[in-house]
């Protein structure tokens, strides 16, 4: 009767260890999958920021050089480069740092601005 007991003891441990060794293959293979996910997204989000600056050298070589528009073309191509600089330098994890600052630094503008956007929200999806 002992050694029932012992096999089935056995059995039940060996069971357990089955499925705790499953359930870190599993764990693994999800933060791997994870990890990849993230690095396709930075790597997107550099390649956005240089497609930003080649945009801005394109409007600055092919948009107009004087008057308003050359001034106003200038002034987009100034701003799209900046961005782009900033995205293919920071990536999306320099962006999330970013707001967390921006939001530990300024907590009530940010609850203000929160509370309008999803007041605006809401009023554009009832409307329907």
């Amino acid at each position: 009767m002992a050694t029932a007991t012992e096999n089935l003891n056995s059995t039940a441990e060996n069971l357990k260890n089955k499925a705790g060794d499953a359930a870190a293959n599993m764990a693994d293979r999800a933060k791997q999958a994870a990890s990849a996910a993230g690095q396709k997204a930075e790597d997107a989000t550099h390649a956005v920021g240089g497609g930003m600056r080649s945009l801005a050298d394109t409007m600055r070589q092919k948009g107009p050089q004087e008057g308003i528009l050359g001034s106003a073309t200038s002034s987009v191509a100034k701003s799209l480069d900046a961005g782009g600089q900033y995205l293919e330098q920071e990536g999306i994890k320099g962006m999330a740092n970013d707001l967390t600052n921006l939001i530990r630094n300024n907590p009530i503008p940010v609850i203000l601005a929160a509370v309008g956007l999803g007041f605006f929200l809401a009023r554009a999806t009832s409307r329907r």
